[in-house]
């Protein structure tokens, strides 16, 4: 006899019951013709693991694909795993012409678990391997090896589906109506767990047609433990097999997002009083800090024979050394220098300060302090800064020796305003010079201005040779920016251009403009006409839609042009007309406006007030990567968030996988629908290598309008990268975030207000400039940033403002469309519910249907405030389903785990490209590929929309004779019958019975697809 063998492995995201709880006590009923068995219960476990096995009988195997399997997850009520009280939680049926006749052949597939009506919240996915068997042999020993007895813990099990279950049949059916069975307790042997080891990444899926467009996710198949099967025994959960996933696959659990740690006690309480701030350490953990304050010191003792001293301070605490420099010749330096050791990695009880002589060979003890780390005074901010003092310096012996020092010890936290510029112990093998590459500290963006210059016309142009029609252009630059305009079409001494050009510059306005008018004499070879040249700060300033003034320059020949300003007449010049100011309305992009955390005007009186704080608590990140490994370190890694046009810069922790940081920072907000971005980098500048570059670790994006104000988010997220060779998790990141509104009137007026300032709607950029401008802003932001000290480098830049963003990608690509699909999901699934009501598929709806349509079309003035009442009650519905945590990267989203390694490459590629021939060969024919499926669909809607277009243009004669008469006597008709009796006669028609129904298209489709196109016109 034939067996179906069904495998229960898993479930995931599963919805919990609306009983308060939060979780659920699932289990899975799997029902086969009239035999039914079950799973054990996952008591409050929303992502179960069964890994349970049922064996059904098949009384014909020709009539096993026209039956189906009926896959039924509930939940248990009562947690006993009785299962009398029980919760429905999603359903998945199978047709039996899926089932494979081989185990081999058998995949494992994820399938979705339907819904009962459109409004349902089920949602998630269940894990199944189904198969078929001829004859019947021990369906728990799959692979018919020999098992031996394996040692492992018993652990007590509640079934009814290990002896006996596949010959119930009828009469196991009939048998339960009566009585109810007593349950079996049985033991089962663990196996051992396999290999703990990472396993290697799988390989990419290759595309697969099916009637759930699955991938094929191939992995490699491991034989199951051996076993000793006993009478008392059954073999323990075999291992997860081969995985089929879906076409929007079951995501990594390690990409995702993890709660920290509730936000702490008496939060929400602090908020309910006037202080909107909160104190310092309720974001961040407090970190201590021995503090040492070497200011200077006199009358220090000569040690050589040549009467110089040349002395420098040692601070010693256990194995951690901090030296100040050393000054050259002085018996009374200065330095002024902190160190910071932390209180966590602290050796030793005693701190020693010492003084020494730099010399040649060995250094010269000149003298020294020691001070107990338990009598140190501790400092708690806001108090005032410690005020150091004199010390005597001590010999070796303890004895008062010559000179004194002055400084100043206490315990402080990351809170001290002496904690970015000190030393730390973190850095204690950093030199000096490269000391400053590891310190916190914040940055600010320049202010940016958009400079737009109309370029009009030029008159009395003289060229070189007078018998020759001079071909010009203008050339604008404004420092490494340089931009031309067309040719002019009059080819006289009074050309015209009439032509735009913008370009960015920052405060202060130091730079020059050059206008120059060059006239083309061939390919490559080009002569000045004229210059003119212009500070940038001398030009008009507009904040508003203000016309600008027409402006006529002279152009002096380029030897004079440097000499303008020296000379007091120009009795006879070429002229240019220019129009150009600088646009103070605009907000300079440097980011996509998609996740801006900017959108404020260049101009200060423009600016909109600020409606609230954004706290930010970068805690510590774990499970780093090492990203030094081959010079046998792990990760030197920092922190940079950037918000506004503020950057802030953590410390570098060198030499950790989990480094903890603890800073704090806060900014102002002045519109919520903004994204704060927070990367985190691997420092390769603290050896002094300035042709590094710092690697990238990892980005988190959040939009501040999804986090709830005054409530405290502390969360680890993951820092995922994108690499040629595949998506990479290079650990997580502990951040903790507050939104917290001082103007809730200002805040919600801001949702009805533009995004982006009033010019860019008045007058709007145009569209070939956007692109370049926000390079060349992002070249500023860059070039101003890597001056400071420490730099922030260009390659930070780059990564936090996604200058790549614009780039081709195939996988960006697949992910939009998913997008769209999607957003279209909503209706499809409307068209969906609509089609069963049509059909009768669940009589009572329909019914319920017919009776809320005709009380709206008898009472028309109720069907706005039922549509709002609705839209009400359903966002009230959904307020139980609120996200809890703010948004995260999401790779599956991105299209990033399973995507193809050469279209990462190609993403990945430079512009312009690299690669051989062969490779953009088949890059090519694969563009051309997609490109003509989007010329179809494109080619189609053009389609549809000249059809529509011929219905009134006579261009089928008959046809538009046929929809005038039509219309004619439709308004005839309508004129006569009141519109209610028109409404509910059209509602019945559409929701007849199917019986009255055809499968055939109806007329007005029918009469529609035969309306002529533009489609046969085309060559």
């Amino acid at each position: 006899m034939a067996k179906l063998v069904v495998e229960v492995l898993d479930a995931s995201d599963l919805v919990p019951p609306k009983d308060g709880k939060g979780s659920a006590n699932p289990y899975v009923e799997v029902e086969f013709g009239e035999q039914v068995q079950r799973t054990l219960t996952k008591p409050s476990d929303l992502n179960p693991q069964w890994n349970e096995k049922f064996v059904f009988n098949v009384t014909s195997p020709t009539q096993l694909p026209h039956a189906t399997i009926d896959v039924v997850v509930y939940n248990d009520k009562s947690g006993g795993g009785g299962g009398h009280h029980k919760h429905f939680l999603g359903r998945v049926r199978i047709s039996g012409s899926f089932v494979s006749w081989s185990e081999s052949q058998a995949l494992v597939q994820r399938y979705p678990l339907e819904k009962p009506g459109l409004f349902s919240h089920i949602r998630g996915d269940l894990a199944l391997k189904i198969y078929a068997i001829q004859g019947f042999s021990d369906p728990f020993v799959a692979n018919g090896v020999a098992c031996e007895d394996v040692e492992s813990p018993l652990q007590e099990v509640n079934t009814n589906n290990l002896e006996g279950d596949q010959d119930l049949g009828d009469k196991q059916k009939k048998k339960k109506k009566k009585q109810k069975e007593k349950e079996s307790k049985t033991f089962y042997s663990i196996g051992n767990a396999a290999t703990d080891g990472p396993a290697d990444p799988p390989p990419p899926p290759p595309p697969m047609a099916s009637a759930y467009a699955f991938q094929a996710h191939q992995m490699k198949e491991k034989a199951p433990p051996h076993v000793q099967m006993r009478a008392d025994f059954v073999r323990a959960p075999a291992p997860p097999a081969p995985v089929m996933h879906m076409q929007v696959p079951r995501q990594n659990p390690q990409f995702g997002l993890v709660e920290a740690r509730p936000p702490p006690v008496g939060n929400w309480m602090r908020f309910r009083g006037r202080d909107k701030m909160a104190s310092t350490y309720d974001l961040v953990e407090q970190m201590h800090f021995l503090y040492v304050s070497v200011v200077k010191a006199r009358d220090l003792p000569v040690m050589d024979v040549s009467g110089s001293l040349d002395p420098y301070v040692e601070v010693k605490l256990g194995n951690y050394k901090g030296v100040t420099k050393y000054l050259g010749k002085h018996q009374n330096p200065v330095w002024h220098q902190t160190f910071a050791f932390s209180r966590e990695r602290m050796q030793s009880n005693f701190l020693e300060i010492t003084v020494k002589d730099k010399d040649v060979g060995k250094d010269d003890f000149v003298g020294r302090l020691t001070f107990d780390t338990h009598e140190v005074p501790r400092r708690v901010p806001p108090d005032s800064p410690l005020a150091p003092q004199w010390y005597r310096l001590e010999t070796r012996r303890g004895d008062k020796g010559r000179g004194e020092i002055m400084l100043a010890v206490w315990m402080g936290t990351q809170a001290d305003e002496s904690f970015p510029e000190a030393w730390h112990s973190d850095a204690h093998n950093v030199s000096h010079v490269n000391l400053s590459n590891t310190r916190s500290k914040v940055y600010f963006s320049p202010n940016l201005h958009y400079f737009r210059v109309h370029i009009i016309g030029a008159q009395d142009l003289v060229p070189s040779d007078k018998g020759r029609i001079p071909d010009t252009y203008v050339k604008v630059q404004l420092g490494n920016q340089l931009r031309v305009t067309k040719p002019s079409q009059m080819k006289t001494n009074n050309p015209i251009w009439n032509d735009e050009l913008m370009f960015v510059v920052s405060e202060p306005f130091e730079d020059y403009i050059f206008v120059s008018v060059e006239d083309r004499l061939g390919p490559g070879k080009d002569e000045t006409l004229g210059r003119l040249i212009m500070p940038v700060r001398n030009v008009f300033q507009r904040k508003d839609a203000a016309r600008i003034p027409d402006t006529w320059f002279n152009l002096l020949p380029p030897s004079r042009a440097e000499e303008e300003e020296k000379k007091k007449e120009v009795k006879f010049s070429s002229k240019i007309c220019l129009q150009w100011c600088l646009d103070s309305g605009y907000h300079v992009l440097d980011e996509s406006t998609h996740f801006s955390s900017n959108l404020q005007p260049s101009s200060k009186h423009l600016r909109k007030p600020c409606i609230g704080y954004l706290e930010l608590g970068i805690r510590s990140a774990r499970n780093l990567l090492p990203m030094k490994g081959k010079d046998g370190k792990t990760t030197d890694a920092y922190c940079v968030a950037k918000y506004g046009n503020k950057w802030a810069r953590t410390r570098t922790l060198l030499d950790t996988l989990a480094p903890r940081w603890h800073e704090r920072y806060t900014w102002e907000v002045y519109d919520p629908c903004t994204v704060i971005t927070i990367g985190v980098f691997d420092n390769c500048h603290i050896n002094g290598k300035d042709e590094a570059r710092d690697q990238r670790i990892g980005k988190v994006r959040i939009r501040l309008s999804t986090l709830e104000t005054d409530r405290i988010y502390i969360d680890c997220h993951p820092l995922l990268v994108l690499h040629p060779s595949g998506l990479q998790k290079r650990g997580e990141l502990e951040l903790a975030l507050r939104f917290t509104c001082t103007a809730w009137i200002n805040m919600v007026a801001q949702y009805g207000k533009p995004l982006l300032p009033k010019m860019h709607y008045v007058q709007p950029i145009p569209v070939r400039h956007i692109d370049w401008l926000r390079h060349q802003a992002m070249q500023i932001v860059a070039v101003r940033l890597s001056r400071a000290e420490p730099p922030l480098r260009r390659e930070v830049i780059e990564y936090m403002l996604d200058v790549d963003y614009h780039m081709f990608s195939l996988r960006r690509s697949k992910a939009n469309f998913f997008r769209i699909m999607s957003v279209l999901s909503g209706i499809t699934a409307m068209c969906r519910w609509y089609s069963q009501i049509c059909y009768w598929k669940n009589p009572i709806t329909t019914c319920l249907v017919h009776v809320l349509f005709t009380i709206l079309v008898c009472y028309p003035e109720l069907i706005l405030p039922t549509i709002f009442l609705y839209l009400f009650v359903l966002g009230i519905w959904n307020y139980r389903f609120r996200p809890r945590h703010p948004p995260y990267m999401d790779p599956r989203l991105s299209q990033a785990e399973f995507t193809h390694p050469d279209e990462l490459d190609e993403e990945f590629d430079s512009f312009p490209s690299a690669k051989p021939a062969d490779i953009m060969r088949v890059r090519y024919d694969r563009l051309r590929s997609v490109a003509g499926r989007v010329q179809s669909v494109v080619g189609d809607l053009a389609t549809q929309g000249e059809r529509a277009q011929a219905i009134l243009s006579w261009r089928d004669p008959r046809a538009t004779a046929i929809v005038i008469i039509f219309a004619l006597i439709s308004a005839i008709v309508l004129y006569v019958t009141p519109f209610q009796v028109v409404a509910m006669l059209a509602g019945l028609y559409s929701l007849r019975h199917p019986r009255f129904r055809t499968k055939m298209p109806s007329v007005p489709v029918n009469f529609f697809k035969r309306l002529p196109a533009k489609s046969d016109q085309l060559l």
